[in-house]
């Protein structure tokens, strides 16, 4: 009668605890898809790689130079001289967000600034209307820059 009591202990642990893991991995991965910014500049392709998040630029708005095409474009402005010839198209340009069920949120991340060749602190949370809120900004949130973007059907 006892094993049957622990038994059963057991397995609505264990189906609790399976629950509550699955809860937090669907409600991390919403972030997952493509999105494009509100400007209608470029779109990202957000992944899951283990724990963490990244965004993957997959197209931008090339209309301020017509010399090149977009998928022969390259990471010129990078501090890191091997890294300049690298492609824009399928270049990580947002890494290590980890999500964070306490506050819905994805913290601890880095942005890449290819026009600038810069590398920032970052974060992003969607809003109630599925907006993704993307923060860049060195050391303090609030002085730091959002970018909207929105879920690609």
């Amino acid at each position: 009668m006892i094993f049957k009591w622990v038994t059963g202990l057991f397995f609505a642990f264990v189906i609790n605890i399976t629950s509550t893991n699955c809860f937090a991995q669907s409600a991390a991965d919403k972030i997952t898809g493509k999105w494009i910014s509100e400007k209608k500049n470029c779109i990202v392709q957000v992944v899951r790689e283990k724990n963490d998040f990244i965004a993957r630029l997959v197209w931008f708005n090339d209309d301020d130079d017509k010399s090149k095409p977009m998928e022969t474009r390259t990471d010129y402005k990078n501090p890191d001289p091997a890294l300049r010839s690298r492609k824009l198209i399928g270049m990580d340009v947002v890494d290590n967000l980890v999500y964070v069920p306490k506050s819905n949120s994805w913290e601890n991340g880095l942005i890449y600034d290819a026009q600038s060749g810069k590398t920032w602190n970052s974060s992003a949370y969607l809003t109630k209307d599925g907006v993704l809120k993307v923060t860049g900004y060195w050391h303090l949130k609030f002085i730091g820059r959002t970018m909207k973007f929105y879920r690609v059907p």
